[in-house]
């Protein structure tokens, strides 16, 4: 009895040691790591900007499998934020702060633990350099984990170099990932639609487009109204003096609504035209690479488009449907001629031999 009383009071005595040890051990961290990232740099702050990618290479997941993640309804931008639950605990991450392009600042609950985030972008030739400052405090049972893994500084340290080190990889292979299909020429019904329209800086259209597609998509949802095919975007006008675009984000409808006119959100009409279908399987980044790639398939073909109509994108799968940007696809529509369609109708004849022509009109569902 006397050894078992000896090998507890040992225990007990060893326990209080390390507690008070773990006590005196400093439990606030300013870590600051950065790597160069061999991608564009909106298109890097476009991922980060969006939690939905996290899970792919957050480091938070290779520590804690059993993670599970949880979207709201705004993942991107201002206000965003997802949250998370797990064997270590349970946790929460909102953006405070957004300059497009440049920085992101967030706000990190891990249970009792709270710190900041301050994520910025820089373009060093054509790459990104992206610098991740990361501060806070521990509560002490986190202290207590921290210090059996090498100490607070080491153990964030560790965690956001393996994070830069995942993002690096899944973007690279996530952008590079794409293929373009030149489909031919489509005739598309005309149809009625509700839509969105905003005014941006034309560098920032991608970044916008990224935010106002879910919240167009949610206005469907949460109105009970039936998105009658996928959501598209029309490209109204360009302003080159100020760089500006304004475009329109939509949902085509079954038939006519109305809205109040204090209301943004407004419907409009598609009437019937026919145009050349580009389809981009893969990040939306790669958009560019689709369109000149129409371009070239209109010069070589003898083909012209209808100036006076505006470009058309229609979004297939995007974010909202799959996670994954190599998943995504965007099919683009440069607008010809009413005359393009009926002449090769008429004649079955190519404006160039190796033109395709496809005649095709959208499918209608099946009403019940």
């Amino acid at each position: 009895m006397r050894i078992i009383k000896y090998i507890f009071l040992l225990l007990l005595l060893g326990i209080i040691g390390i507690s008070v040890y773990v006590a005196t051990q400093k439990g606030s961290f300013d870590i600051t790591d950065s790597t160069i990232i061999n991608v564009k740099k909106s298109v890097l702050f476009n991922y980060v900007n969006d939690y939905k990618n996290w899970e792919d290479w957050s480091a938070w997941k290779d520590d804690d499998p059993s993670m599970v993640f949880k979207y709201p309804e705004n993942t991107v931008g201002q206000n965003a934020s997802y949250s998370w639950s797990g064997e270590q605990g349970n946790g929460k991450m909102t953006t405070f702060y957004v300059k497009v392009n440049d920085s992101i600042a967030q706000s990190i609950n891990y249970g009792d633990n709270e710190s900041k985030s301050y994520i910025s972008f820089k373009d060093t030739l054509g790459k990104t350099k992206i610098t991740w400052r990361y501060k806070g405090t521990l509560n002490f049972m986190a202290k207590v984990y921290a210090t059996f893994n090498g100490g607070v500084g080491q153990m964030m340290a560790s965690m956001t170099e393996r994070s830069l080190n995942n993002l690096n990889k899944v973007i690279i292979k996530e952008i590079n990932t794409f293929d373009i299909k030149v489909d031919g020429i489509v005739q598309k019904p005309a149809l009625f639609y509700i839509k969105k329209t905003t005014t941006c800086k034309t560098k920032e259209v991608e970044n916008r487009l990224l935010i106002m597609l879910p919240q167009l998509i949610n206005f469907f949802k949460k109105n009970n109204i039936k998105m009658y095919g996928s959501p598209f975007v029309i490209y109204e006008s360009t302003d080159f003096a100020n760089n500006t675009t304004t475009f329109s984000v939509c949902g085509p409808l079954r038939e006519e609504i109305f809205f109040s006119a204090e209301s943004d959100i407004s419907t409009g009409k598609r009437e019937a035209f026919s145009a050349l279908k580009t389809t981009l399987y893969g990040d939306y980044s790669n958009k560019n690479k689709a369109k000149n790639k129409a371009n070239t398939y209109l010069n070589e073909n003898n083909l012209r488009e209808n100036t006076s109509a505006d470009r058309i994108e229609i979004f297939i799968k995007s974010a909202s449907d799959v996670r994954y940007p190599s998943k995504w696809i965007t099919e683009l529509l440069i607008p010809l001629p009413t005359t393009t369609a009926k002449t090769t109708v008429a004649t079955t004849k190519q404006p160039n031999a190796n033109a395709r022509i496809i005649l095709e009109v959208e499918k209608q569902p099946t009403t019940k």
